[in-house]
């Protein structure tokens, strides 16, 4: 299976499967070779890492393809990316779409929040009209070329108008041909029984630092039936609490060996980026190249 196919496949299973989310290449290849099957890719947590802001909708289409398309390069999980608003109109989502499936995606979700989208979590959201969002979602389904493709609708009309509204906007969605339909917002095990009672097709649960503490447990998310959970900026928090801890021991003890014990060792640096393939593949090329040569100087 390739890896839309894996994704397809973990989304239409009975297990919860926990992607944790990735804020560039190397956070994708450690969520790899830490045996997760799956990596998700956000916004937030992208533009926190590529710009040090909260995520508010300051990028556009072309940053996020080329920054997908390392993280996927980088791996061989399914990465299930965020595709904003789709960047603008039908045609805009059209292009977003082709963009995002070049750069390798397994799947991806178009939000219903007016243009600039922000993170879920915060103030100040707004929303498209349904029939708007209805557009979008359909030019995105039209726009694919790989079938396995997975595509997403999210609403955030929970945090907006209500949780009936995100409901019944879900429930077009699907009509609509998504993959999934997702009531951004709708955290608590009861309203996520209810969802999952009223919209069709897979739930995915998100754990995002950005939503504060909430009273739910993996074992309840298993239990109703959710079959993937997302840690969308679990990874980016752990990153930048490991980079201040260092720095502050170098800082405050004036040492390097104050903080040897907070960071990786250089094999272990050199076996998650790969230099031991590296370096035998330019050997095997060098080989190569002399053998031609050789043989070419003995005719």
């Amino acid at each position: 299976m390739n890896v839309r196919q894996k994704f397809r496949a973990i989304m239409s299973g009975k297990r919860l499967v926990l992607m944790p989310g990735c804020y560039d290449a190397l956070s994708a290849r450690i969520i790899e070779a830490e045996g997760f099957e799956a990596i998700v890719a956000g916004g937030y947590a992208a533009i926190g890492s590529l710009l040090a802001q909260a995520d508010m909708g300051q990028s556009n289409m072309r940053d996020y393809a080329e920054h997908y398309g390392r993280v996927c390069a980088a791996v061989n999980v399914p990465v299930y990316v965020d595709a904003d608003t789709g960047f603008g109109g039908v045609n805009n989502v059209r292009q977003m779409v082709r963009a995002f499936e070049d750069a390798g995606v397994a799947g991806l979700f178009i939000s219903d929040q007016v243009f600039p989208n922000r993170c879920g979590y915060l103030p100040g959201k707004q929303v498209i009209p349904t029939e708007q969002m209805l557009a979008k979602l359909k030019a995105a389904l039209d726009a694919r070329r790989d079938g396995d493709l997975f595509i997403a609708a999210r609403t955030d009309a929970a945090g907006v108008t209500s949780v009936e509204d995100a409901i019944e906007r879900c429930q077009l969605f699907m009509e609509a041909g998504a993959d999934m339909a997702k009531p951004m917002g709708v955290d608590t095990i009861a309203d996520i029984k209810r969802a999952m009672r009223e919209i069709p097709g897979p739930h995915m649960a998100t754990l995002s630092q950005a939503a504060g503490p909430k009273a739910r447990s993996l074992e309840d998310l298993e239990a109703a039936g959710v079959v993937a959970a997302t840690f969308p900026s679990l990874p980016l928090f752990a990153a930048a609490l490991g980079v201040r801890t260092a720095l502050r021991s170098l800082k405050q003890k004036n040492s390097l060996s104050a903080c040897q014990d907070q960071v990786l060792t250089l094999d272990e640096y050199y076996d998650l980026v790969g230099l031991k393939r590296m370096l035998a593949r330019e050997e095997a090329y060098d080989k190569a190249a002399a053998a031609l040569t050789q043989k070419r100087a003995a005719e």
